[in-house]
């Protein structure tokens, strides 16, 4: 099923029943029976590659429900139709904040989409990143200017969006299969590529935009992102966490002003690990009155796994449990499991060994779980009400009485 002209771009795929050949017959029969009943009824079946078309879809439906303006979040699966590859997944967990609201919605929402993912990596201590900003009448504005016609622009946009991937050198070759001229393709890269602060980019805007020669949307793109970025400086957003890339354009093309891509400083090759904009018309078009919306999403799957690989994030113990007590003995099972109880009561998280085997096969499953400290009793140590500690991080083995594991064993965890 293909999403609604402009909006999707062929990203919603349907499913279809997939019969081996032995049951080709069977099917084509049963389809040619069915045919009329599918064609009245016109029901499909397709997996979501966002949550923002079905956003719009659940405001058409509770429309009369909602308070507007409409602010919520979600964190769902979603599905790609794409040959899986490291880092990105048909089926990922995908994680969205959105604001929607009727006729009008104030540009300093825009600009607290990056207060809100400043806040979430900030806390969640991920490193430096950078919120690229940019609005994508600007660069519509811009095409316009040195005349790109209308059917181009959308191309371009898309050509411009994948320049992180594929390269200036491909992106002068898309362009130029699309017709697009030696001297236009240099006006693009040399716009896309204008660079410093944000107030120096501001100013390069501002006084591009007195040129009459540029159209009217470019005049407002850059208005729009002047007035965000102030926002977004009101905030309180560190002016370290954010910036103006004209070369952001984001491919979906219900996208309309406001967009935005973040990346991690010295771990660009990670991609975008948040992304988002102002959409004007995905909301309206189902039901017929302007209903604006902005939002952001961070695809957790893949910046999860992006963030392990490159050793920013490290991955927890196989197990939660601090000290594994070892089974020496059948015998002294209950022995074990009162000891084990003394342990937790102190707040330290145990397993007990309940079948005996190896100590070297204990001790081996004890390290790839990750667990540090190791209580070693057999039937002389039981009587004796000793027990040796084997810490598997340092390998030293101590004797410890009974009735000072507890002290011995947090002061070992401490350390």
């Amino acid at each position: 099923m293909q999403a609604k002209e402009n909006q999707g771009d062929n990203i919603i795929y349907g499913l279809q029943p997939i019969l081996p050949p032995n049951r080709q017959a069977q099917k084509d029969q049963a389809e040619a029976e069915k045919e009329i009943a599918a064609e009245a009824s016109q029901e499909a079946r397709a997996l979501k590659f966002d949550q923002t078309v079905p956003l719009a879809a659940y405001i058409t439906r509770h429309f009369n429900e909602l308070k507007f303006p409409f602010a919520r979040y979600q964190m769902d699966v979603v599905f790609r139709g794409e040959r899986a590859k490291d880092g990105r997944y048909r089926q990922f967990r995908q994680c969205d904040i959105d604001v929607v609201a009727r006729r009008e919605l104030s540009l300093m929402y825009d600009a607290q989409m990056p207060a809100i993912i400043s806040e979430i990596f900030e806390q969640i201590n991920i490193g430096k990143f950078l919120i690229r900003i940019n609005n994508r009448k600007i660069l519509t504005g811009f095409f316009e200017s040195i005349e790109i016609v209308e059917s181009q622009i959308k191309t371009c946009l898309e050509i411009i969006d994948r320049a992180e991937k594929i390269g200036l050198s491909q992106v002068k070759i898309e362009l130029e299969k699309q017709g697009i001229s030696e001297e236009q393709i240099q006006g693009i890269l040399d716009f896309t590529k204008i660079s410093g602060s944000v107030d120096e980019i501001l100013n390069t805007l501002k006084n591009t935009a007195e040129n009459q020669n540029y159209s009217a949307q470019f005049r407002q793109g850059v208005t729009e992102l002047e007035t965000v970025i102030s926002g977004v400086r009101n905030f309180g957003v560190p002016e370290s966490n954010f910036c103006i890339d004209l070369s952001i354009a984001r491919g979906l093309n219900y996208y309309t002003s406001t967009v935005y891509e973040t990346t991690l400083v010295n771990n660009e090759s990670l991609g975008s690990i948040c992304s988002g904009g102002r959409y004007e018309n995905l909301v309206g078009m189902f039901m017929g009155e302007q209903m604006p919306g902005v939002g952001i999403s961070i695809g957790l799957t893949r910046l999860i796994s992006r963030l392990l690989k490159a050793g920013i994030l490290n991955p927890l113990p196989a197990t939660p449990a601090q000290v594994a007590i070892l089974n020496m003995d059948n015998s002294l099972l209950s022995f074990y499991l009162d000891i084990a109880q003394k342990l937790r009561k102190a707040g330290i998280n145990v397993v007990t060994e309940f079948e005996k085997r190896a100590l070297g096969k204990q001790l081996q499953l004890a390290d790839k779980q990750g667990i540090p400290l190791c209580v070693i009793i057999g039937s002389e140590e039981a009587e004796s009400k000793r027990c040796s500690l084997k810490n598997l991080k340092t390998g030293e083995q101590i004797e410890v009485p009974l009735d000072d594991l507890v002290a011995v064993v947090k002061s070992n965890l401490e350390t």
